[in-house]
This record gives structure tokens, C-alpha cells and sequence, in this order.
């Protein structure tokens, strides 16, 4: 049996009272969350639940129609620039003669761009692996170290380089 507005509306203003309530924290057994018409906290928790549920589903249909919506612009703009893109066109010299024909590679860095686009959006890339590994490509190790350990290495730093020599003729050049 489909629910009257004036209960949709009565359970909506209970359940913010509700989420405010917890967001304050507190607990499923206080008196203020029974006052709101609860008949145990168990109740209450099972609510809580349905209005995030309910919440999280609102979002994703929001985003499902964000991610429709850019969708097709990404086609309209990607109509646009797909011909430019996969159809050689005549190349020209100063005279005006066709001496080439060639792919107009704005528009294939465009469309390619676009698709790049698309793939993040719906999440067709898949996720990029990376690993962190110790000396030789061999297992991390991982120890703890004291203090003065610590800033002996952080005080260590890595030795004079070339680049970190003075040039001639400046300051700190023996041989001038």
C-alpha cells in the first residue's frame, strides 16, 4: 500500500530529527530519539539505516544522470570533431596546390582527449598498480628506529653532487 504524502512527509521530518540527533551523538536509547515516536532504539537503528540507504541511492541517481548527461556532450563533441579526426584532408602549398592529403592531428589529439574523457568518467580505465619495493627489487624492510636514528639520516642527506660545486670565478673557487 503506496504511503499517503502527509506520512512521506511526517517520516521525513523524523528521520532528520533523527540524523541530527546521532550527528550530535546521542545514543539509539535516549529520550529525545523515543520522543520522536520510536518504540525501541532497535527501531531507531533500523531507521537511521533505511534514511542513508534511501540517501545514497538519491546520489547515485544523481550521478547516473551527471554521468548521462556529460556522456552526451562528449558525443556531440566528439561528432564534431570525429571526420577531421579519420578523414585525410588536402594538404596545400603556397600556391595553392594540393600536394598531400593528411589527418588534421588537432582534431585526432582532440577526439582522443575526449575518449580519455569518457573512459574516466564511466571508469572503463582500470586501475593503476604500483608497488613499492626495497633494495635489489626485493621486499621493503621496515624496522623502527629511535630518535637519534632518525635525525642522523634526516641530518645525513645525500653527498655533494657536481651540480652542487661552485662554478669558476665564484665564490668558493680555490683555483682562481
Amino acid at each position: 500500500m503506496a504511503w499517503s504524502r502527509l506520512k512521506r512527509d511526517e517520516v521525513t521530518v523524523r528521520r532528520t530529527k533523527l540524523l541530527e540527533l546521532r550527528r550530535q551523538g546521542v545514543r539509539y536509547d535516549d529520550e529525545r530519539i523515543e520522543a520522536l515516536g520510536y518504540s525501541s532504539p532497535g527501531d531507531a537503528r533500523k531507521d537511521l539505516i533505511r534514511a542513508l540507504e534511501n540517501h545514497r541511492d538519491e546520489e547515485a541517481a544523481e550521478a547516473s544522470a551527471y554521468r548521462q548527461q556529460e556522456n552526451e556532450r562528449l558525443d556531440q563533441l566528439l561528432e564534431a570533431a570525429w571526420p577531421r579526426a579519420t578523414k585525410p584532408s588536402p594538404v596545400f602549398d603556397k600556391e595553392g596546390n594540393v600536394v598531400d592529403h593528411a589527418l588534421d592531428m588537432r582534431a585526432v589529439d582532440t577526439v582522443l582527449r575526449l575518449m580519455d574523457r569518457r573512459a574516466k568518467l564511466n571508469g572503463l580505465d582500470m586501475p593503476v598498480k604500483s608497488e613499492i619495493t626495497g633494495a635489489n627489487g626485493g621486499p621493503l624492510q621496515m624496522s623502527q628506529a629511535s630518535d637519534a636514528e632518525l635525525e642522523a639520516i634526516m641530518n645525513a642527506g645525500p653527498g655533494p653532487t657536481p651540480d652542487d660545486e661552485d662554478p669558476p670565478g665564484q665564490p668558493g673557487d680555490s683555483s682562481a
